[in-house]
């Protein structure tokens, strides 16, 4: 019997496994669904969707970096040990090495996952069987420049390019690769302790602007101050709050003294060429899920009845 794609679509829907594995399971069973589905249980490949409701807040940070152009993934699971297992550590390497040739998630889910057939999707949904946690493809950015540098950090990397907080700097500039891999390497670092909002005061959302100001201007109504001083405070707290959420006007954390936009400017004086830092990424794995809550006596009491 042949095996035609809507029985592979068919069984993929049913069983939750990659197409491949789909199409040959029909060849083996003859395109008998319900022993194509056996054979996939008997392989462990038809798991994956029981798995799929299951919260991943745990997994890998992943960045890599070619050139003048660098990408960074979040790949999750459901535990920190399988992000100690090297198959699920190759997978986030090879994902974050696929992202330089996406453009987002959608288009790095549709390209093909080397040496498999499958797409990087249906690799993902093999994985999630063969591992035997839920997983999720969460997030990827991609960074670029024409001339300079993009340099990489990883906080407390678990191997070579993995790790929990991922961060990559974009330095537009002629100057020495080895001055503009040092400053970055120093501005990452700041990036990865003080969680910037924002590269420039221009780029801060407007409605927590807004929000922050009204708060601002209601502290000082209160105050009882004259109008004139109440207004001085607000621009005075307001320059205070870009000081604290803007990484261009943030106080450097190596030398505590240093705006990190003084320390570009001061690094590209000294370069003899103009440095200008143009973006940032900031990945901090499961930052944003929330965890699932697990009420245990009413899981027993489902469980016995």
């Amino acid at each position: 019997m042949s095996v035609t794609a809507a029985l592979v679509k068919e069984l993929r829907e049913k069983s939750g496994a990659g197409m491949m594995d789909c199409k040959k399971a029909l060849a083996e069973t003859d395109g008998d669904m319900e022993a194509a589905i056996d054979w996939l249980r008997t392989k462990g490949l038809a798991t994956a969707a029981k798995k799929s409701g299951r919260v991943a807040s745990e997994g890998l940070v992943a960045f890599s970096v070619d050139g003048t152009t660098g990408a960074v993934v979040e790949l999750n699971a459901e535990t920190d040990f399988v992000a100690r297992n090297t198959e699920f550590q190759e997978f986030a390497s090879t994902l974050a090495s696929l992202s330089l040739s996406a453009d987002d998630i959608d288009g790095l889910s549709g390209l093909d996952y080397p040496g498999t057939g499958r797409n990087v999707a249906e690799e993902l949904t093999h994985k999630i069987a063969t591992i035997g946690e839920n997983m999720s493809l969460r997030r990827m950015a991609k960074l670029s420049v024409n001339s300079g540098a993009i340099v990489s950090y990883m906080h407390n990397a678990t191997a070579p390019g993995l790790g929990r907080i991922g961060v990559l700097v974009a330095l537009e500039s002629t100057a020495d690769a080895g001055v503009l891999e040092g400053l970055g390497k120093q501005i990452a670092m700041h990036i990865a302790a003080t969680s910037p909002a924002s590269l420039s005061i221009e780029d801060l959302d407007e409605e927590a602007v807004a929000r922050e100001r009204e708060v601002l201007i209601e502290q000082a109504k209160a105050s009882g101050k004259p109008q004139e001083i109440a207004e001085k405070m607000v621009q005075g707290r307001m320059k205070k709050y870009y000081q604290e959420v803007v990484l261009l006007e943030q106080t450097s954390v190596i030398d505590g003294e240093t705006r990190i936009a003084d320390v570009v400017a001061n690094t590209g004086k000294e370069a003899g060429a103009d440095i200008a830092l143009t973006a940032f990424v900031r990945f901090n794995l499961g930052e944003g899920i929330e965890k699932e809550e697990t009420d245990f006596a009413a899981e027993v009491a489902a469980q016995l009845s």
